[in-house]
């Protein structure tokens, strides 16, 4: 049984394999399925960008695949940089630079008007087509100054605490953070919907 998710990075494989964990399913890469290619990222919503990744790799690959799409929306930016979270600080910016442009746009601000939360919509697309979408979303706020390492393709994780807590996610062993992150609440949900749903029909 074959689940292909349509990505390059290799941390994510392993990621959703530990939370998939239990399954019989056979996790591989857009790589690994024979897709190479890209697709551009340009809907509107967190659900119509996991849906084109997501339908892309499996009219390429023939199989049932799977992707994600997820960001960071601050409120007193109404929303941003949400789709464009990768892409914030303009193209070819790196993580510290998107960071810095959050906190430059929120300087000033009191702890009170600081909140914040990550989305994650993860898209699940049949050979034939049909889909389904699941969510995860986590809140908290935003510090005025980083705090912990820089994980690879998470560069917010520095400056945002969920609520509840008190430190950010960077400071969180990663267990810690996939146990209530945004984008463990979306594939445990689409964990559960294989088990009960298509356990039987995945091939």
């Amino acid at each position: 049984m074959k689940l292909v998710f349509a990505t390059h990075n290799s941390g994510k494989i392993i990621e959703m394999r530990q939370i998939l964990s239990g399954l019989s399913l056979d996790i591989v890469s857009a790589d690994e399925a024979g897709v190479s290619d890209d697709v551009e990222e340009d809907g509107e919503t967190f659900e119509a960008n996991a849906l084109k990744k997501a339908r892309f790799v499996s009219e390429r690959s023939g199989q049932w695949a799977v992707a994600d799409d997820s960001g960071l929306c601050v409120e007193a930016l109404n929303g941003e940089p949400g789709v464009y979270s990768a892409r914030y600080a303009g193209a070819g910016s790196g993580g510290m630079q998107l960071v810095e442009k959050v906190l430059a746009k929120t300087e000033g601000l009191p702890p009170e008007k600081r909140q914040a939360k990550f989305v994650c919509t993860v898209a699940l697309v049949s050979p034939e087509g049909q889909y389904w979408i699941f969510s995860g979303t986590i809140n908290g706020f935003l510090t005025t100054e980083p705090h912990g390492p820089v994980r690879p393709l998470m560069p917010y994780d520095v400056i945002f605490i969920p609520d509840g807590h008190n430190k950010t996610f960077a400071e969180m062993s990663s267990e810690e953070k996939n146990s209530l992150s945004h984008r463990g609440l979306a594939f445990r949900k689409l964990k559960d919907f294989i088990t009960r749903e298509l356990a039987g029909q995945l091939q």
